[in-house]
């Protein structure tokens, strides 16, 4: 018998080994990174000077993420009660999930959307209710309203929403709120400087509006890992009982205000983005290649049952782009992620000759 014991090996929770994996295509990137909506370029020149006057000394004492807390809530608009930095926005979406989600609770999930979602989610013994988009996958807005229910406890919605760069109008999300007072409405602005528009000024008054947004876009700080999640200050009480007090790194913290500060240069950044992205666009139609409007720094286009060879004929010709095939409804489907008016003229070219590939207008090289 005692044999047998040391035979066994420990088992996860039943919820555990249920849970949808996630594996992102990250490694061997030393190309143009059009595959994961990023900032293509570099974060603020301020950052690089704050990164290296930070001593060794520094690195040995355990950070404190209340003072630049007070920072960015008044960046953004907010009381210091009501906003929580996180390792991420990836953090702030498995916190948010592990305070709010039980047995017997709904998740009501617009698809397709970010994974990760679904990935949380399902690490809960909560049920993920999913509301599948159109085929213009624009935002099933009267399909959610008809799926919330008395068991609906969190909404997530992306807005803008990748894979496709949709979005859903301040009146729908207030609609939502206010359909669902017993649920948490969380609305993820992770591409918010690229659609400019925003739910952060109702956080406090509207009671069950939770914003997320990362510092991984726009600002160039993916590397960082920081993101925020900003409530009201009663649900952001029970949000801090489970968020880590050291998830957010001394580096991060350092780093961050000089990227608030820096104003010039975010406003130039989303500036090349905004229009590349029309250039962008304009040859894709050119090239007749079927896309979805979008309002990220990014662009969804169909390519259809070559997809695959798609991507492989990109990465091959030095552009990285994201295959996104396996999304719900998103079958043929490839997200391009815009990056400088410099980077997608380079990019245009490896476009134009892996569509001439997988056409059949010429023969593979």
């Amino acid at each position: 018998m005692a044999d047998a014991v040391k035979t066994q090996n420990p088992a996860p929770r039943v919820r555990v080994q249920a849970m949808k994996e996630y594996h992102p295509p990250l490694g061997c990137r030393d190309a143009l990174r059009l595959d994961f909506n990023e900032n293509t370029l570099a974060c603020s020149p301020k950052v690089r000077d704050v990164l290296g006057q930070i001593s060794a000394g520094a690195l040995t004492r355990y950070p404190e993420r209340e003072p630049v807390e007070a920072i960015v809530a008044a960046h953004v608009g907010v009381k210091a009660e009501q906003l929580a930095l996180t390792n991420g926005v990836d953090e702030a979406i498995h916190v948010l999930f592990e305070t709010f989600l039980e047995a017997g609770d709904e998740l009501l999930l617009p698809v397709p959307t970010y994974t990760m979602y679904e990935v949380y989610a399902s690490a809960t013994d909560a049920r993920i209710v999913a509301v599948q988009a159109a085929e213009d996958l624009a935002f099933p807005f009267e399909r959610l309203l008809a799926a919330i229910t008395p068991r609906t406890k969190i909404i997530a919605i992306a807005n803008p929403n990748s894979p496709a760069g949709s979005v859903a109008t301040r009146e729908q999300l207030l609609a939502l709120a206010e359909r669902a007072p017993h649920a948490v409405l969380l609305v993820d602005e992770a591409y918010y400087h690229f659609h400019g528009e925003t739910l952060m000024d109702l956080v406090g008054t509207v009671p069950n509006l939770v914003v997320a947004r990362t510092f991984s876009k726009a600002y160039g700080l993916a590397g960082l890992r920081l993101g925020l999640l900003a409530g009201p200050v009663e649900l952001m009480r029970w949000v801090r009982r489970v968020l880590s007090p050291y998830s957010v790194n001394s580096l991060a913290l350092a780093c961050l205000p000089p990227a608030l500060d820096d104003t010039e240069y975010l406003d130039w950044y989303v500036g090349e983005v905004l229009t590349a992205r029309g250039e962008f666009e304009a040859v894709l139609d050119v090239a007749g290649v079927r896309r979805w409007p979008s309002r990220a720094n990014f662009v969804l286009v169909e390519i259809g049952a070559k997809h695959e060879e798609f991507v492989r004929l990109m990465r091959d010709a030095g552009v990285l782009v994201r295959d996104r095939s396996s999304d719900p409804g998103c079958d043929g489907l490839v997200r391009i992620t815009i990056g400088t008016r410099e980077q997608m003229r380079q990019a245009i070219p490896a476009l134009h000759s892996s569509l001439a590939v997988i056409r059949g207008e010429r023969d593979k090289q």
